[in-house]
This record gives C-alpha cells, structure tokens and sequence, in this order.
C-alpha cells in the first residue's frame, strides 16, 4: 500500500468517527449534542498540532508539508472543519444526514480516487473512481444517519439523498482538480454549504428523475471530455451545472444549456490553426477549463437556484429568473460565437473608438463575428420561445436583445478594463450578468411577469 492509499485510509476512519454522532447526540440537550459533535474532534486537532509529530501515526497522517514542518496541519484542519460542521448541524439547523454525508463524500471519494490511481495513469479515470466513490459512501452514510435518527424514507427522501451525494461527490472532485490536496478543509465547508442549501429548497424530486439526470449528465461529461472540448475541470463543472438545471429546473432548463456547451464546443474547434496563429486560441488546447464554464454558466446557475427557491425564499414570481437564465445563456452563446469565429477574419475594429486594430485585440470585432453573434442569440430565444409557454414570441425577442447586450458589453469591457483589472473570465461573468438583469428588467417593463 503506498503513502497515498494508506493516508487516504486513515483520513476515511476519522471521517467514519462521524457516523457516531447521530446516535451519540439523539436526546440530548444542546450544549451536550454540541459538545459530543464537536467535542472529539477538537480533541483530535489539538493531538495533531501539539502531541503527535513522530511515530507510526503521524507518518500515517503526515503529508509532504507536514514533515518537513513536523506538524500534522492536514489532519488538524481536516478534524477543525468536520467539528465546525458538526456545530453547525446541532446549533443552526445543518441536517445532521447532510452533514454526514458531505464527510463521508470527500473522505471516501478521496480514498477512491487514490486506489483507481494505483492502477491507471489517468488522471480522468482516477476522479471517476473519487466521484463514484465519494456518491456511494454519500449516500450511505446518509440513510445510515436517517437510520439512526430513526426517521422513515421515502421514495423522494432517496431521490434527495442520492442527488446531494451526486453533487457533493462532483464539486468535491471539482474543487481538488483545481486546489491542493491540503485544502481538504475547505472543500468539506463548501460542499457541507452547498448541500444544505439544496437540502432546503423545495424540489419535488423522484428516483426516476434523479436517475435520468445522473445518466444524461454522465454521459454528457464523458462526450465534452472524449472529444476535447472540455478539460477534466471544465468537464466536471459542466456536468455540476447540468446536473443542478436538470434538477431544480426541468429538461427544458437543461436543453438551452446543452444547446450553448455544445454549439459553443465546436466553434472553439473552428479554424483553430488560424487562432493559433493568431494567439487567441483558448488554453488546454481549446478544451474549456472550469474558468471558462464557470464564468460562462455562474450567473445561470444563480438564475436556476433563485427560481427553485421562488417565491417561498425570494417572494418573486419564479418566471423572472427564468428570463433571466435565458438572457444569461443566450449572451453567453453569444459571445462565444462572435470570439470563436469573428477572430478568425482581417481586419476587425476596436468597439469604442472604431479604429482598426491587430486581430486578437480585447474588445475587436468584426462583422461576422457580430453577426454569429446574433445567430447565436437568436437560437437560444427561439428555443426558449418555442419551449417555455411562460416565454413565447415577445419573451423570445426579449431573450435575443438580452443576447445581444451582452455580447455588446463584453466587447465594451474587454476594451476597456479586460487585461487591466479583470481577465477574460471576468468579463465574461460581467458580460452575462449585465444579459440576465436585462431580460428580468426588460419582463418587467412589459408586463410579462
């Protein structure tokens, strides 16, 4: 068993030490539930910073960094922030069955992914083995909780259960694909957060359903990964993404966001030795990175979380930030197709001054890339149109101007403060944003919500 394996193992039976928590806190007042929840932990904590800096369990725990400091810093954060959890569970309302399972995801998604690595260089194939991993023991460390708690599950409990694992397995693979092994602690806070913020919403969900959205969205992230339109990183934020649409919204959500991923994918592949060239071609050798997905699909998500909190947690009609996800995603096809094809033709111009300027340029464009633009735009307020009844024709043309703003202004800031004090992703967040405030606005001002 190599270092890796057998650190994985016994960071997985400190996280176990979780499971007794239920039962130990069942009855009891909340000073006591806090302090056995807590409690050992902190112990532990203590242990790792003070007492234990040799012998066979400290080289059992020990990363690189912590020999060289002679401190055992990841098993110390890692019992800190299972502790935190674990008060906020007893003290402010955290599920205790959430709690768990956000444990038992990273540890043993962890201890997974380190024993598929054993056997396969490839690192996309250990973080299916973390993401596999890590949703089985989510899921059962949570109806062992629910078990303990002695609270009766049903088909939606299960359906509940096995989607909170799934998003908890990939945000955590997501998380460590772009942190380091140490910053365990805070992957296990975000995605304990995340989980109880799912939990809470009021989502009618069902075995089935969950099923259909784990298959589409597995399948969805092996393709965009398989032909290189997405890194590992960017594969496993798309399928995240994709995953929380399909559920909190429906596959009609789900269908503008595979329309934009995968009309947006294969224009990066457009006349890349031109780009190249040219010095504008994406990085990873044009698959997208989370960076890119995440600034392209954030506000999106927002829009999606917002509207299945609607209106019993934002008192607003949930059809505005349906309008909103659709002018978000439409600005973001939008400025896709205009960079990814308007960067290929001569001389292009600067958008606020109209000078002609070298191909590249930040804030450039040409009058092909305006008009892909557009086109682009309009299918995704076509299909939001044809789609969505709350939508229709007027709410389409609302939709493809909420587009069109926003490609407008991420040329307008990709001119102007792109390269200064915002990246590429910046903008492109911005950019989006600016579209989804239009389209709620532009609902407003006539009369569709």
């Amino acid at each position: 068993m190599t270092d890796p394996v057998r650190r994985a193992v016994g960071f997985a039976l400190v996280g176990s030490l979780a499971l007794a928590i239920p039962v130990a806190t069942l009855g009891r007042s909340p000073a006591v539930a806090t302090l056995v929840a807590a409690g050992p932990f902190l112990l532990l904590a203590l242990l790792a910073l003070t007492i234990l800096d040799s012998g066979t369990l400290f080289e059992l725990f020990a990363r690189p960094g912590d020999r060289r400091d002679g401190r055992l810093y990841g098993l110390a954060g890692f019992a800190l922030a299972i502790a935190g959890l674990g008060i906020l569970s007893v003290q402010f309302g955290l599920p205790m069955w959430v709690f768990i399972g956000s444990v038992f995801v990273l540890a043993y998604g962890n201890l997974a992914g380190k024993i598929v690595g054993l056997y396969t260089p490839e690192e996309a194939v250990a973080t299916a083995g973390f993401v596999g991993g890590g949703f089985i023991a989510g899921v059962l460390a949570q109806v062992l909780t629910l078990m303990a708690l002695r609270v009766p599950m049903t088909g939606e409990s299960l359906a509940l259960i096995a989607f909170l694992a799934a998003t908890g397995a990939l945000t955590a693979a997501l998380l460590r694909t772009v942190l380091f092994e140490r910053d365990d602690p805070l992957v296990l806070v975000t995605v304990g957060l995340l989980l109880w913020l799912l939990a809470d919403l009021e989502v009618l969900l069902t075995v089935e359903g969950i099923v259909i959205a784990l298959a589409v969205t597995t399948a969805l992230g092996y393709v965009s990964y398989a032909i290189e339109t997405a890194s590992l990183p960017g594969m496993l934020t798309g399928v995240l993404l994709a995953l929380l649409t399909i559920v909190l919204g429906d596959w009609r959500w789900f269908l503008l966001l595979i329309v934009f991923y995968g009309v947006g994918g294969v224009s990066t592949k457009f006349r890349t030795e031109t780009k190249a060239e040219r010095g504008i071609a994406d990085v990873n050798d044009d698959a997208r990175g989370s960076g890119n997905v995440l600034a392209n699909s954030l506000v999106a998500l927002v829009a999606v979380l917002a509207q299945a909190a609607s209106p019993a947690y934002t008192g607003v009609d949930g059809t505005l930030f349906l309008f909103a996800f659709a002018g978000a995603v439409a600005a973001a096809m939008s400025d896709t197709l205009s960079s990814e094809i308007g960067g290929v033709f001569d001389e292009p111009i600067l958008i606020t001054t109209f000078e002609r300027v070298e191909p590249g340029t930040d804030g450039a464009i040409t009058w092909q890339g305006e008009v892909a633009g557009v086109a682009g735009a309009a299918l995704i307020a076509v299909i939001a149109g044809v789609f969505f009844g709350s939508i229709g024709p007027i709410g389409a043309a609302v939709v493809l101007g909420a587009g069109i703003l926003g490609m407008t202004v991420d040329s307008i800031l990709g001119a102007t403060i792109e390269g200064r004090w915002v990246g590429n992703e910046g903008v492109n967040l911005l950019s989006t944003l600016a579209a989804a405030i239009g389209a709620a606005v532009g609902t407003l001002a006539i009369g569709l919500v």
